[in-house]
């Protein structure tokens, strides 16, 4: 009990917040981050089935390519029987890449680029102000770029998707500025750790790729934690339990297994 009262008046500290205030204000801020958990895992669903089902449509049924995938994606599609046509596979990457930068810079110019330059830019110079349309148009043009076989990945698209969601969220809600940066951090942890299936590695990757040099944005760490955590059980409860990627079991019966395991991977 004392613990609870010691947080719930840090939380309070420099507000005159009696003891059931900071209780009040842990509450409410504890269902702010996992409304962003929610909604960051929402678009993480919507996103990794629109790049499923574009793989299925542009790559596999027109070109009749088949990329390999990690060993934990879930297949949402059988794949088709076309024969591979390099020159439908030559054409593909150009089209996608005109229509995709028509929707950017037409909607919102800003979405341009991987994503991660403009979340840390809205963080630190903006407010953490993201336009509504931004997620959006980001998940739009992302998945045109990769399913046509364009050159690109999915963690700066979907931290400046969570990015944007929380922005969006804490704009709604009327909070202040630097509320508004927290939540938008809480978005980048939930889509990244819910996209990729690691959600302590999104909530130290939103703590720490704010900054250049090595440093940490100590005061998100929680809320980026918690967000994540949400996301990716709801991810998870979609896609199915378990990691991206897979490793072979390894046993570490004595401290020499460690060794010849380490040296093994090492050459």
């Amino acid at each position: 009990m004392n613990l609870i009262r010691t947080v719930a008046n840090r939380w309070g500290a420099g507000k005159g917040m009696p003891f059931r205030a900071g209780l009040s204000r842990i509450g409410r801020w504890t269902l702010y981050y996992v409304c962003v958990g929610v909604v960051a895992g929402i678009a993480s669903i919507v996103f990794y089935y629109l790049c499923q089902l574009g793989m299925r449509i542009f790559l596999d049924f027109l070109a009749g390519y088949r990329p390999p995938s990690s060993a934990g994606e879930y297949k949402l599609f059988i794949p088709g029987g076309r024969e591979f046509s390099r020159w439908v596979l030559l054409i593909l990457p150009a089209c996608g890449g005109l229509l995709s930068g028509w929707l950017v810079y037409t909607f919102a110019p800003e979405a341009a680029g991987a994503g991660n330059d403009a979340a840390i830019h809205a963080y630190h110079n903006n407010e953490g102000l993201v336009r509504a349309r931004v997620p959006l148009v980001k998940t739009l043009a992302t998945v045109i770029t990769l399913t046509t076989g364009g050159s690109g990945g999915r963690e700066g698209p979907i931290a400046q998707i969570g990015a944007g969601l929380g922005s969006l969220l804490a704009t709604r809600l009327k909070l202040s500025a630097r509320e508004r940066r927290i939540l938008l951090a809480a978005g980048i942890a939930a889509g990244v750790g819910s996209i990729f299936r690691a959600p302590l590695a999104g909530a130290l990757f939103a703590a720490e790729f704010l900054y250049r040099d090595p440093e940490f944005e100590y005061e998100v760490i929680i809320p980026a934690g918690m967000a994540s955590v949400v996301a990716y059980c709801l991810f998870c409860m979609v896609f199915g339990w378990g990691s991206l990627l897979e490793s072979r079991i390894s046993s570490f019966a004595t401290p020499w297994n460690s060794v010849r395991i380490w040296c093994w991977r090492s050459w």
